[in-house]
C-alpha cells in the first residue's frame, strides 16, 4: 500500500518494485481493492491487454478497524518492517519509539490527532519511488488503545 501512495501503479509496476511474481501482485492488490483498503485509479492499454492501475489514498480509511481486522493487519506490518530494515542500510537519522502506557484518555485523543495528521502529511507529499531529489524512508506507525488487563 505504501508504493500506492506516491503514484498510480499496476500490477506489473508492483511487481517489479517489490521483485514479486505478476501474479503475485495482481492477486494482493485485487484482494486490496476488494477489502476497499486501495482504489482503482484508471487503466491503461499495454501491448493489446488492458492493466488497471491502482492507487492508496490515505484520507478514505474507515477505521476504526475491528479486533479481528487488527489481528490480521499487524503481522502484516511487522512482517513489512522487517523487509524494509534488513537492507541494513540507514544513512540517515530516523525515530524509534515503542512503548506500553498509561495515559489521561483526553491526552490520548490530543496525541492520537496529531500523529494522524503528521501521518497524513507525509502521505500527502509522497513522491513516485525512485523520484530524483527524494530519499527512501520508512514510516510505520500503530496507535491503538488495549484492554486495562495486567501490565
Amino acid at each position: 500500500m505504501s508504493l500506492l501512495t506516491g503514484a498510480e501503479m499496476t500490477a506489473a509496476d508492483v511487481s517489479r518494485q517489490l521483485d514479486i511474481t505478476h501474479a503475485n501482485a495482481s492477486y494482493h492488490l485485487r484482494n486490496l481493492c476488494t477489502a476497499g483498503l486501495i482504489t482503482h485509479a484508471g487503466e491503461e492499454r499495454i501491448r493489446g491487454g488492458v492493466a488497471k492501475r491502482y492507487r492508496y489514498d490515505p484520507s478514505t480509511d474507515s477505521g476504526p478497524f475491528t479486533a479481528e481486522q487488527n489481528r490480521a493487519f499487524f503481522p502484516a506490518v511487522a512482517a513489512e518492517l522487517s523487509r524494509r530494515s534488513a537492507d541494513g542500510r540507514w544513512p540517515g537519522v530516523g525515530l524509534l519509539s515503542d512503548a506500553e502506557l498509561w495515559i489521561d484518555p483526553e491526552a490520548w485523543h490530543t496525541f492520537r490527532e496529531r500523529i494522524s495528521e503528521a501521518v497524513h502529511d507525509l502521505h500527502a507529499v509522497a513522491r513516485p519511488a525512485r523520484t530524483p531529489g527524494t530519499v527512501r524512508t520508512s514510516t510505520t506507525v500503530a496507535l491503538f488503545e488495549m484492554e486495562s488487563g495486567p501490565a
